[in-house]
């Protein structure tokens, strides 16, 4: 589904990205961590599109198109979903009408028509009932007032309503505490499928005990330099990155 072949991207004419290689196929959960500064949002933002970066070198394919000269737009209208950090608050637009419109701009892109009232209504209602999300929410500004739990919570039901094909999960977990870590976790495993992936971008093993990876990498100094599975993730909480440092001296 996704393929980077020797990434290398900077931003303010330092270099973040510095070859990076990594293959997600449909189905899979890759999970990416690393001490700060390592170049993991830096990777999310790129492969949204984000126009900050300057990419110097390598390749970016969805599904064997290459994206990298799309726009941020065009890449979601294909599939490419981006939980953010630190959601922007919008006064005055409500959270179902913030997500009414990014559905009927992506049938747009494709030459659709609108989706029906009717069958934005039923699918607002499942997918809310799916992530224990209340109706007065919905009716909220998005975000205006929010708390971080509620924030991911907003995310992850955008995610839902949009069905990416890839959803990039950029430190989700980021300020949350034990009940909302478990809500937001259990929202993503509901709506994992043989056709979708995702990339979990994270500092900390915790997050992994609710969605566990099939695949964890550790990214160090702009590349992956270890790739494993869950329990690479495991080790990393008890032995630190200072041990991943000393291996590659």
């Amino acid at each position: 589904m996704l393929k980077i072949e020797n990434l290398q991207a900077s931003i303010d004419n330092k270099s973040i990205l510095k070859g990076l290689n990594l293959e997600v196929k449909a189905g899979e959960v890759h999970a990416i961590m690393g001490p700060n500064g390592a170049g993991k949002s830096t990777l999310a933002n790129i492969i949204a599109g984000k126009e900050d970066y300057e990419v110097t070198a390598g390749t970016i394919e969805l599904n064997g198109e290459d994206i990298s000269e799309l726009a941020p737009e065009e890449r979601a209208h294909n599939g490419v979903f981006l939980s953010f950090q630190y959601p922007v608050e919008i006064p005055g637009v409500s959270v179902t009408n913030f997500i009414k419109t990014a559905i009927n701009e992506t049938r747009k892109a494709k030459g659709l028509e609108d989706m029906p009232a009717k069958d934005m209504l039923k699918m607002i209602r499942e997918k809310s009932e799916l992530l224990e999300i209340d109706r007065k929410f919905l009716s909220r500004s998005l975000n205006e007032g929010f708390s971080g739990g509620e924030k991911k919570r907003n995310e992850i039901f955008q995610m839902a309503m949009l069905e990416p094909k890839l959803a990039i999960l950029d430190e989700t977990d980021s300020g949350l505490d034990i009940d909302a870590l478990r809500i937001v976790a259990n929202g993503v495993n509901k709506l994992k499928s043989k056709d979708n992936a995702v990339i979990v971008i994270t500092h900390y093993q915790r997050l992994l005990d609710y969605i566990v990876p099939d695949f964890v990498h550790v990214l160090h100094d702009g590349k992956i330099v270890k790739s494993g599975d869950a329990s690479l993730a495991l080790e990393l909480e008890e032995k630190g990155y200072d041990w991943i440092k000393q291996e590659l001296v």
